[in-house]
């Protein structure tokens, strides 16, 4: 079968002709119908050798939708047929928080020589993939592979940093989304779907607002050197109850802060590399709380299937053909994918 393989770190992705995987055990077989691509692909791609546990060569994709075409003889709880999403990260599978389908935190996660599909495992680039378990499988039913498939990260992570600040958005809250690409208009729908909260959307460039927009924002505003200014504005001067940063450079922390009312709440999602200090007192709000969040739980991604299923979230998605992976990868690396890229099978 064909895939796309990672076989030199820092070097591009090649395609290549392996064996089709026989599950055995536990293990299931799935044919892929869509994969996402995602920032963190380029980031996995762009890694010097000893920076990540991997061993190489694997196959790239953990944003993984398809139908089930075999079972290992200790697999339960799923049929040949089913068609399911992959729930990406995948922990060791003993420790109390894998168990509970919080593999995103696993216990050992540092001790593990992969992190999941496509990342140090085989993953979705390709036309099959091995899943070890069917506790990583959640059912789509109907709902398109294409929407399905970014559900697995890009849904679920959005998802799962707007779950951890749900407290703090009620009803006559403000909450700004930095950054409104494949995670963040994902985000502003969520928002717009779980919580009571107004929607600010930060980016620097038009056509993401214009996303931003049809993704049901109540405002948007590109980067500029009064931005902190414009949004605090918009709320009457008191600042934004939450801010979820999707970029996670120093410029866009700096943002976020500098909009931030007392008690206000900082989720940083982005992996831009970017520092804040922290220090008491300085500069930061008093009451400000940051959190760090990863990825999501296996019971959020169900949820988030859901919310797709009911209408109530919708995927914003560009398609390529398996075999024009180098292009869609080089349009993501120069910030010229509108949504989500999704690579489907030739």
């Amino acid at each position: 079968m064909r895939a796309l393989r990672l076989t030199a770190w820092g070097e591009p992705p090649a395609p290549a002709e392996v064996e089709r995987p026989v599950p055995r055990g536990a293990e299931v077989l799935v044919r892929v119908e869509a994969t996402g691509l995602c920032h963190s692909d380029l980031h996995v791609m762009a890694a010097a050798a000893g920076a990540l546990p991997y061993r190489l060569p694997f196959t790239l994709g953990h944003e993984v939708a398809g139908r089930i075409a075999a079972l290992g003889p200790g697999t339960d709880g799923v049929r040949a047929g089913d068609r399911v999403v992959l729930y990406g990260p995948w922990g060791c599978g003993t420790c109390d928080r894998c168990d509970a389908g919080r593999d995103n935190y696993c216990d050992r996660r540092d001790t593990l020589a992969w992190h999941g599909a496509g990342l140090g495992r085989d993953g979705g680039m390709a036309e099959y993939v091995l899943v070890p378990s069917a506790r990583h499988l959640v059912p789509i039913d109907d709902l398109p592979a294409d929407q399905a498939a970014p559900l697995s990260d890009a849904g679920l992570t959005s998802y799962h940093a707007v779950a951890g600040l749900r407290h703090a958005l009620g009803k006559g809250s403000t909450t700004a989304v930095i950054g409104v690409g494949g995670l963040g208009h994902l985000a502003v729908q969520i928002l717009r779907a779980t919580t009571g909260s107004r929607v600010l959307a930060v980016d620097v460039r038009e056509d993401a607002l214009a996303l931003a927009d049809r993704s049901g924002a109540d405002f948007g505003t590109l980067v500029r050197a009064d931005t902190a200014r414009v949004l605090k504005a918009r709320t009457g001067g008191a600042g934004v109850d939450a801010v979820l940063d999707f970029v996670g450079t120093t410029q866009t922390l700096e943002l976020a802060v500098g909009v931030l009312r007392p008690g206000g709440e900082l989720a940083v999602v982005g992996s831009g590399g970017g520092r804040l200090a922290v220090s008491k007192p300085g500069v930061l709000p008093p009451g400000f709380r940051l959190s760090l969040p990863f990825w999501g739980t296996r019971p959020e991604l169900a949820e988030v299937v859901a919310l797709a299923r009911s209408g109530a979230i919708h995927v914003e998605t560009e398609h390529f053909p398996l075999s024009a992976a180098p292009e869609a990868i080089a349009r993501l690396r120069r910030g010229r994918v509108r949504g989500r890229a999704v690579l489907v099978p030739d």
